[in-house]
């Protein structure tokens, strides 16, 4: 089959793209991208029983043809962060022409274990999309928090084996690789017998202990925060995942890996809230690409052909035989995704505006969830004054990383109280899974004139965390989510704003148009009491993220990372 060496950049009306591509359903016309043979194609896809049957050259030039291409792949997502169950992610992510991800369930599987996986297995089989797992390796994260569970190396050999999971999922305890600890190691070594890909987990992790780390087995890392470090991971082997998501946010930093790496590289959001996708996904990251001047195919292997070779994944490359997986967009500028097709199916119909023929299931299956805590009172929360001096977090804007800063403790009847004055607010995180006494610290950067935000998104075990400018507000805040047994909530003393995540805490239940609506109110409810940060409830659900510099707060006391032990409160 000839194919021809060039690009085009026509501009097409998409109803004329309708009626281009689905004048037989079963025969799509238009430019066809062949990303693993680096060409264009004019033909007609040819679909039976689910797959390519025939790419068919056409006879003579036609203007105004769309185009074919394979569809997109996210390399690491944790679902739950975009507050969606996997069935109505999927119904979202179409949209976007994005046909499967590799999901991490780590975020579940640390409140609900094994059976908050299985959950989210079962949920993604109620939708024709291309679900991928990845079985969590840290759970939980650390030793010095609490979860809702432990998945230990036995269960990870076992489950390793099954067809259920493409890999073994990121491998936070980087600390635990490089000291050989047997409990890593073993969890490793079962995914290395079952022939599973590793992902990473290593951020600024470089030299010896870097080359360690990767002979472990250790095949990619979505943390990179320069190219430099990038680079270093890819010389020495590993794949880099280029991240942009709702957490962080490294593509501006790292595109220049597509034209360098592109054999190396992979498009991931890692986290991906309900307001973010609502505008865009990984066609965003395609489209800023080409913007940038990145060769086409280079672009295309980055968010489609290196993740289904990488995973091995069941997803179709716009080959003959191939499942016939692909999207149909307008032109390589505006880049609207007009169709998606998976399994020859059309999941995706931009001209009727909707999601179209994904529902595999029923999406009224019971809610998981592993919700224990009690009601607190404002003297559960007190902190005695023992010092003038406090150590306290500080937070930045679109960042996973804090810094530690010591400030003067505004005490009041003997009692260190938030100094909204200084922006020194009062940060709480409460165990949710057995009585247990909150863990108290102090944060900056939040700038919260009156009022408390609480969330039971908190990276990675989930407990309560809560912050705010007085304590009455933040036990009404943290009792508010103990009676709905999860969500997300804001308060003053004029009102209340809750989004109920029922499960598991961390997932509405509801569409992606419901979650996104009522999760930006909460952001713009934090913003209207003096936040000015992005994403409120984002950058606090992190400062409980124990693997991530420098000082944090779990559900155990105050955490000083770099030294990876608890430190105090007082200076």
């Amino acid at each position: 089959m000839k194919c021809k060496k060039y690009t085009i950049f026509a501009h097409i009306n998409p109803q004329n793209c309708r009626t281009m591509a689905t004048k037989n359903p079963n025969i799509i016309k238009g430019h066809i991208l062949d990303v693993v043979n680096r060409c264009i194609i004019d033909g007609n896809v040819h679909i039976k029983d689910g797959k390519i049957h025939a790419i068919v050259p056409l006879s003579h030039t036609e203007k105004d043809l769309p185009y074919i291409m394979p569809g997109f792949i996210d390399a690491h997502v944790h679902i739950e962060s975009s507050m969606l169950t996997p069935s109505h992610f999927a119904d979202a992510a179409v949209r976007h022409g994005v046909i499967g991800c590799v999901c991490d369930p780590h975020e579940i599987a640390n409140v609900c274990g094994i059976e908050g996986i299985n959950y989210m297995i079962r949920s993604s089989k109620q939708r024709n999309f291309r679900f991928a797992f990845a079985l969590p390796s840290c759970v939980p994260a650390t030793s010095f928090e609490t979860s809702g569970f432990c998945i230990d190396s036995g269960q990870i050999s076992e489950l390793i084996q099954s067809n259920d999971f493409v890999a073994l999922a990121e491998m936070m305890n980087f600390p635990g690789v490089l000291h050989g600890d047997k409990e890593t190691m073993r969890k490793i070594e079962a995914a290395r017998n079952a022939g599973k890909p590793i992902d990473g987990h290593a951020p600024m992790l470089s030299g010896n202990d870097l080359k360690k780390y990767i002979a472990a087995g250790i095949t990619t890392d979505h943390e990179c925060s320069s190219l430099q470090e990038a680079e270093e991971k890819i010389h020495q082997g590993m794949k880099i995942l280029i991240r942009e998501g709702s957490a962080a946010k490294n593509f501006e930093t790292l595109s220049p890996l597509i034209e360098k790496f592109s054999d190396m590289t992979m498009f991931c959001s890692d986290d991906c809230h309900p307001d973010e996708l609502i505008s865009g996904y990984i066609d965003c990251l395609v489209k800023r690409s080409l913007q940038k001047g990145y060769p086409i195919w280079n672009v295309l292997r980055t968010s489609s052909l290196n993740p289904v070779m990488h995973y091995r994944l069941n997803a179709g490359l716009l080959q003959k035989g191939d499942a016939a997986d692909f999207i149909v967009i307008d032109n390589l500028q505006d880049f609207n995704v007009i169709y998606t097709f998976i399994n020859g199916e059309c999941v995706y119909d931009r001209t009727k505006g909707c999601a179209a023929g994904v529902n595999n299931g029923n999406n009224a299956e019971k809610l998981p969830n592993n919700f224990c805590a009690s009601p607190l009172t404002e003297a559960d929360i007190s902190v005695r004054a023992e010092s003038s001096q406090i150590k306290v977090i500080k937070a930045y804007d679109k960042e996973l990383f804090t810094q530690q800063m010591v400030c003067n403790a505004r005490i009041n009847d003997g009692n260190i109280v938030s100094d909204t004055a200084n922006d020194v607010l009062k940060l709480v995180v409460y165990n949710r899974y057995t009585p247990a006494k909150p863990a108290v610290g102090f944060i900056n950067g939040f700038n919260l004139k009156n009022g408390a935000l609480a969330s039971t998104v908190a990276h990675d075990s989930h407990n309560i965390i809560a912050l705010g400018t007085d304590d009455r507000l933040i036990i009404q805040a943290i009792n508010l989510l103990i009676e709905t047994k999860g969500g997300i909530c804001g308060i003053n003393n004029q009102q209340h704003l809750i989004l109920p995540l029922p499960a598991g805490g961390l997932m509405s239940g509801k569409p992606v148009e419901t979650v996104a609506k009522e999760y930006q109110a909460l952001n713009d409810f934090a913003k209207s009491m003096g936040c000015s940060f992005n994403a409120p409830f984002m950058t606090m659900a992190f400062t409980a993220l124990l693997v991530i510099p420098e000082l944090k707060l779990s559900d155990k006391g105050l955490f000083d990372v770099n030294k990876f032990a608890f430190t105090s409160l007082t200076v």
